[in-house]
């Protein structure tokens, strides 16, 4: 491919992304950023999302280790901020993010429900998830009738393959040229695709149950309301986008009307984009969805008046609808739970309804990424929660099934602070106190809990001791106590 200016193609070769050329594929002048902000884009992704898990190797890694049914925003938020640091200006934060990411896919393998082999780091797979956002934004645009050009488009795919290629080391997994992509595209729907069952969940579970974000905790009328008619309509949208001939093998089924509402989807969240400039910014809504009520962020008072009139509205529909009660989220925050209400919130992350190492690695996983560890710091973490699988292994697992289900656990609560997890509680305190002076200061606080600091054990000089840290976290996760900065790092969707 040939240079053909700033908003033309470059050469990305095999090695795409390697030189000072390339470098030039990412930063605020990208076609990227400027479909990162796009409300299209939304829709785009989760269409992207749905094809990645109809690959049976993907399809299986989600099941067995992904927590996107049970923390959906949380999965958002991580994956935003991921996809800025990939396609910002900045090299080194590029590479640095690229690490992670592959330390975090090097952990993810396995066999899926056929005796099939997964890998979450197999090259092709890897590229059939980069095709599909790039295929996913290309589609975007012609169903809101407005196709990319071809210049506009190229440009687009070598920003895609600059972004491979900062994963695997290079992009010959993706073809060379844009025409070679879409025969390869069509190869794979047709030969590799599959009516996976996390295709299924994302399609018909996920988002008639998704949880609401933390932002509307409390609301749990009017989520439920917006989630009865937005769930469907997503998954409705979803489907009639999808290749046609993986729908007709999927047996997918597509509603009378259902290209129409997809269309009028795809224009509808087009509109948006004339809002002025700064009003829609994807990491500034996911900030914004993340953010708790009783942050210290300012935001956090005016959503609170917000709040509190929605919450009259709340009551307006329960008077008008049949939707029946549900709990309020914020009553008795500070009340001890049951057993099996604190398996079901806190231990099963992936929502299979059973603790194992996934569960287990998930935490660590998420802790690593608030906190930016390195190596040596996250290799610590993974290795003091996978002592503590062992000590929950050999102390609840009675039937010796690998697993741990919800009644073998709460037939052994509540002594369950053993030396394994104390030692986690050790390492985690290790990792959140950066500056290594034995104490976590508001700077760290914030960073793992993404929270206003001083809310909960403090010492006279304003900040937080080991003592303190390490006895509240054993109270959370043996004692299953409620808590204010740890419910929102491990509880919340």
């Amino acid at each position: 491919m040939t240079d053909t200016g700033s908003n033309g193609p470059r050469n990305t070769g095999d090695a795409a992304g390697a030189g000072a050329a390339d470098d030039q594929l990412f930063g605020p002048d990208s076609q990227f950023e400027a479909f990162f902000n796009d409300p299209r884009w939304a829709l785009a992704v989760v269409r992207a999302t749905v094809l990645e898990a109809a690959h049976p190797q993907v399809g299986a890694a989600l099941i067995d280790n992904s927590t996107f049914v049970t923390h959906p925003w949380r999965r958002l938020r991580n994956t935003v901020v991921s996809l800025q640091r990939m396609f910002g200006p900045d090299d080194a934060v590029r590479r640095r993010e690229a690490a992670r990411l592959n330390r975090l896919h090097a952990r993810l393998s396995g066999t899926d429900a056929h005796d099939r082999p997964y890998d979450a780091m197999d090259p092709a797979v890897r590229a059939w998830v980069v095709a599909t956002l790039f295929e996913s934004s290309v589609t975007m645009c012609r169903l809101s009738g407005q196709p990319l050009e071809q210049a506009a488009m190229e440009r687009l795919y070598a920003e895609f393959r600059a972004y491979l290629a900062a994963l695997d080391g290079d992009a010959r997994h993706l073809p060379s040229s844009l025409h070679e992509f879409w025969a390869y595209y069509d190869r794979v729907v047709e030969e590799e695709l599959e009516n996976t069952e996390a295709m299924r969940i994302i399609l018909y579970r996920l988002f008639d149950h998704l949880p609401a974000p933390p932002l509307l905790h409390g609301l749990p009328t009017l989520w439920a309301a917006g989630r009865a008619l937005a769930g469907p309509l997503i998954g409705v949208v979803t489907v009639a986008s999808l290749p046609e001939p993986f729908r007709r093998r999927a047996g997918l089924p597509e509603l009378p009307g259902a290209q129409t509402l997809m269309q009028g989807a795809y224009l509808g969240a087009g509109l948006a984009r004339f809002l002025p400039e700064g009003w829609i910014r994807t990491d500034a809504l996911t900030g914004l969805l993340a953010l708790s009520p009783d942050s210290d962020d300012p935001r956090a008072r005016t959503l609170g008046a917000l709040r509190d009139r929605m919450k009259r509205a709340g009551a307006l529909v329960r008077l008008i609808t049949p939707l029946p009660p549900e709990p309020d989220p914020d009553a008795g925050s500070t009340a001890r739970r049951s057993a099996e209400e604190f398996f079901a919130a806190v231990l099963d992350q992936t929502g299979d309804g059973c603790l194992d190492w996934p569960d287990l690695a998930a935490m660590a996983r998420e802790i690593a990424g608030r906190l930016d560890l390195d190596e040596p710091e996250e290799t610590r973490l993974y290795d003091a929660f996978a002592g503590w699988w062992r000590e929950l292994q050999a102390a609840l697992d009675t039937d010796g099934d690998g697993r741990i289900s919800a009644s073998e656990y709460a037939a052994a609560v509540p002594s369950l602070a053993g030396p394994a997890l104390i030692r986690v509680a050790e390492v985690l305190f290790d990792v959140t106190d950066v500056n290594g002076d034995q104490r976590v200061d508001a700077a760290e606080y914030r960073a793992l809990f993404r929270r206003g600091f001083g809310r909960d054990m403090t010492g006279a000089d304003g900040t937080y001791s080991r003592a303190a840290f390490v006895r509240d976290f054993l109270a959370f996760m043996s004692g299953r106590e409620r808590s204010t900065p740890y419910d929102p790092l491990l509880a919340d969707a």
